[in-house]
């Protein structure tokens, strides 16, 4: 394993770098049982799992990845239409990576970015997936479709990272250090949950080449991936979907955010933690509960 903090924070995994038909997606793999896989988000990389993964490989094989643009996977080109950062493509991914480890059918859970990129995968892949649980997010299309002041506020990022290039690269990477400190620490609502090795690993694989990604997957949210979102809103996700979100976050308190998924999955459970955003990182203890009875 790479001489980085994954080899103290996810001790016991072996990582692998598996090329995609469009990525290189950096990946590691721990435990045993039936398939599981874990997608971040931002501004973080696969150690944001570091508190629960080593407890959920007691039961399953967990797979964790750094998505596309991310953490040491490979930053492509985004295109003139940022298609290279659609969800499509970002879920593509990580279903290719799946099936090169032989697991065509798996467990899947996702925070932040990951939620996105597994809620596309659950509409493009629905034979894929046996049970989702998405962390802290409702469905992007509606998110954006009841944006209030207080939401535009609390989540600056989402209209200012999707602004032409080289505008928010430019002002963000002149002090990467303060963005991403400023970032976490505006949604950290839990002193010390943010473990310093896994901030270390965040802040290093920020660099003004994962900030374009970052950019260009923000791009694509707020436009290719609506046209698709459109495309398939009559689609209704089959399978068993958790949602869970922080009881002190921006969303939770913004959206009913059971309502959102009802909207867009038939079985839908699921309820907030007493944390804000870093779910996994803030209640890792209450989020293996949620997911051990959800999985089991």
């Amino acid at each position: 394993m790479d001489d980085t903090g994954i080899t103290r924070l996810l001790p016991g995994f072996r990582q692998q770098r598996i090329k995609t038909s469009g990525a290189e997606i950096n990946t590691v793999v721990g435990g045993s049982g039936p398939p599981l896989l874990l997608l971040h988000g931002h501004p973080q990389t696969m150690v944001c799992w570091h508190k629960v993964a080593p407890a959920l490989a007691g039961n399953f094989t967990v797979v964790i990845t750094d998505l596309r643009g991310y953490g040491d996977s490979s930053k492509p080109d985004g295109g003139p239409d940022h298609a290279g950062y659609s969800k499509r493509e970002m879920a593509r991914d990580q279903m290719e990576v799946m099936r090169q480890l032989g697991f065509p059918r798996f467990a899947a859970v996702g925070h932040d970015r990951g939620g996105r990129v597994l809620h596309r995968l659950l509409l493009d892949h629905p034979d894929a997936v046996t049970k989702a649980a998405v962390l802290d997010i409702a469905p992007t299309a509606t998110m954006y479709a009841k944006v209030t002041k207080d939401f535009a506020t609390r989540y600056m990022w989402w209209f200012f990272l999707i602004q032409p290039a080289p505008l928010p690269e430019t002002l963000i990477g002149n002090n990467l250090d303060f963005y991403v400190e400023t970032h976490i620490a505006k949604q950290n609502k839990t002193p010390g949950a943010i473990d310093p090795a896994a901030f270390a690993e965040y802040r290093r694989c920020y660099t003004r080449e994962t900030l374009h990604a970052v950019c260009e997957d923000y791009r694509a949210s707020a436009g290719i991936d609506l046209a698709h979102d459109a495309a398939d809103a009559d689609a209704k996700i089959a399978i068993p979907l958790l949602a869970l979100w922080g009881a002190k976050g921006v969303v939770g308190s913004t959206y009913d955010v059971l309502a959102t998924w009802r909207e867009k999955a038939l079985d839908v459970r699921g309820g907030s933690l007493p944390c804000g955003h870093y779910l996994p990182e803030e209640a890792p203890g209450e989020l293996l509960a949620q997911l051990r009875g959800f999985l089991a």
